[in-house]
């Protein structure tokens, strides 16, 4: 398994496509469509960190570090919620293929994520955690705040991260 930047069209085509299946097919937030393919409304501000095996993507994540958030549209006052920061981003997309989902795709997706943060001197990020993976995100290091948003099927837990633990964190294991 390799954990990179998705740079090439094939995986842009890829990420796409595991945007449909988890967000339209598994957590039925937006709506079908003949193409199979869901683009991120927020997919020119995105940058995408890609698990593969050979050519085929079995996870992803992604980052955006330009405001307005998705959560910037569905909390007022965001700020008000989250520690004191210096610089945010947001954390969005995460998906991994049913067959690895037991394996450490994640992990392995949040220390790149984290060592890019570390980078770009982020110290808080936020997500909007599917309710079905909350124990993850918790394990994570993730806080949960504010009220559930979305809609009944596909409902996520606005949460957030300081980077400093989660880089240490990172590094200790």
């Amino acid at each position: 398994m390799i954990i990179k930047r998705a740079t090439e069209a094939g995986e842009f085509f890829q990420i796409h496509q595991l945007n449909y299946k988890t967000f339209v097919e598994e957590i039925p937030q937006h709506q079908q469509n003949t193409e199979k393919i869901l683009v991120d409304k927020f997919h020119n501000k995105n940058q995408y960190i890609v698990a593969k095996r050979n050519d085929k993507l079995i996870g992803m994540v992604c980052y955006n570090l330009q405001r307005p958030f998705s959560l910037d549209e569905k909390i007022s006052n965001l700020n008000n919620y989250l520690p004191e920061f210096t610089n945010l981003a947001e954390i969005r997309l995460l998906s991994v293929i049913p067959e690895e989902r037991n394996t450490k795709v994640v992990y392995r997706l949040f220390k790149y994520v984290a060592t890019e943060f570390d980078r770009l001197k982020i110290d808080t990020a936020i997500i909007s955690g599917t309710t079905r993976q909350l124990r993850l995100y918790t394990h994570l290091g993730f806080k949960p705040f504010g009220s559930l948003v979305g809609k009944p099927g596909a409902l996520y837990q606005p949460m957030y991260v300081t980077i400093k633990k989660v880089s240490y964190d990172f590094k200790n294991s």
